[in-house]
């Protein structure tokens, strides 16, 4: 389904939520919303497979409809492979739930940062948050990595796609500008933008690379790679 979430005129935007309506057109939203989303998710399975080899969990935290779920397992035949994905949507999980099909995926209703998620930290090989971190409130997102480094074995992997911040004004500048055009380019009117800036402006707060940097040597993270970048999204490889 096309996504027109924003498409009319709104007299009050209420805080951008993953409500019934979102999940339906998620996936035209988020590719339309998002550059490189398209190579972000397909790349991420793919290293997260690799990873895991022939026996291993992933775990996709905050995994909407399961998209980067089905490509860590399109990537591997390996039966002893699986993948829990979690979601505090019902909306999302009851959708990823119908998409997915393969029996090594499962998916969990519960606040990442909940004890019923966090339970399954200490089996998973690979962790994978991509676009997640971002909607986390900015004073629990070193606690939630420093949980996730607490867990991880010494050969585990985190992966950790974002939207970023310019620590440079004018990059930031052209990187606003050329996201704006790309989203027109890709058939949002200037109404729908305004309007889904307005909704999601408090609910996703972002840092610049620098801080992700030091917030997961923070946490206790010795290796972190910044594997891609395009425009204002970056995705991490961090490991133990």
């Amino acid at each position: 389904m096309q996504d027109k979430v924003y498409s009319k005129a709104q007299t009050h935007i209420v805080d951008f939520a993953f409500t019934d309506e979102v999940a339906a057109v998620f996936p035209d939203m988020i590719r339309r919303s998002v550059p490189g989303y398209e190579t972000v998710i397909p790349m991420t399975g793919l290293i997260a497979a690799r990873h895991l080899g022939a026996t291993g969990k992933a775990l996709d935290l905050g995994c909407s409809l399961g998209a980067t779920t089905k490509a860590i397992l399109s990537q591997t035949d390996a039966a002893d492979v699986s993948v829990i994905g979690v979601d505090n949507s019902p909306a999302m999980i009851e959708r990823a739930r119908q998409i997915n099909t393969d029996a090594r995926a499962e998916f969990i209703e519960a606040d990442i940062q909940s004890q019923a998620a966090i339970e399954h930290f200490h089996h998973a090989k690979v962790i994978l948050l991509n676009f997640v971190l971002q909607f986390i409130e900015p004073a629990s997102r070193l606690s939630t990595l420093k949980q996730l480094h607490r867990c991880l074995p010494a050969d585990g992997l985190l992966i950790v796609s974002e939207k970023i911040q310019s620590s440079d004004p004018a990059t930031q500048a052209l990187f606003d500008e050329t996201h704006l055009a790309w989203k027109r380019a890709n058939g949002y009117s200037d109404l729908e933008v305004s309007q889904k800036r307005s909704a999601i402006e408090n609910v996703m707060v972002v840092d610049p690379v620098e801080t992700h940097v030091e917030r997961f040597q923070t946490a206790g993270f010795s290796n972190v790679t910044q594997w891609y970048q395009c425009m204002n999204w970056a995705s991490f490889l961090v490991q133990p």
